[in-house]
């Protein structure tokens, strides 16, 4: 998994806490990664439907449903893409002693381990919402973290 989920993630979180558009850039400057990078990220969740981009002055980026309605897993397929982590090569048809293909009709104890990690991993980030990230922030740093965090966004940009 990319870095890049972990910066989309954590901007989904923080956009939770504004009505309006926040510049890519003034996210960047809050997590103090790259601008160019992070954009990338940005750029991805918009064309998979979870921020929309507001062009312009007062432009920016905004969530475009309910944070209890976008999963994890919606990010991460946003960001990485939806390729599975693993995929079996038939490595059993190859060398001197290959089987034949005709005897490769199930998939061998090697793939459906890893096909079952995958299914369990996915319903695993499936099952946890941006609402439940923010819900978990809220535990973990105090009920007026995020407000504050939404303060910082929209207020004066440092100059």
């Amino acid at each position: 998994m990319s870095g890049g989920v972990e910066w989309a993630l954590h901007c989904c979180v923080v956009l939770t806490s504004v009505r309006e558009q926040v510049p890519a850039t003034r996210l960047a400057e809050l997590h103090d990664v790259s601008a160019s990078y992070l954009a990338k990220q940005l750029q991805a969740l918009s064309r998979a439907g979870l921020v929309r981009s507001v062009q312009g002055k007062a432009g920016g980026y905004v969530l475009t449903r309910e944070p209890a309605s976008i999963s994890v897993l919606d990010v991460v397929e946003a960001v990485d893409g939806p390729e599975r982590a693993f995929t079996c090569t038939e490595i059993r048809q190859r060398g001197p002693l290959a089987t034949p293909p005709e005897s490769c009709a199930v998939p061998c104890a090697i793939s459906r381990a890893m096909s079952a990690a995958d299914a369990a991993w996915r319903a695993s980030l499936r099952a946890v919402s941006i609402a439940d990230l923010v819900a978990g922030m809220n535990a973990d740093y105090g009920p007026d973290a995020l407000p504050v965090f939404g303060a910082w966004l929209t207020g004066p940009t440092a100059g």
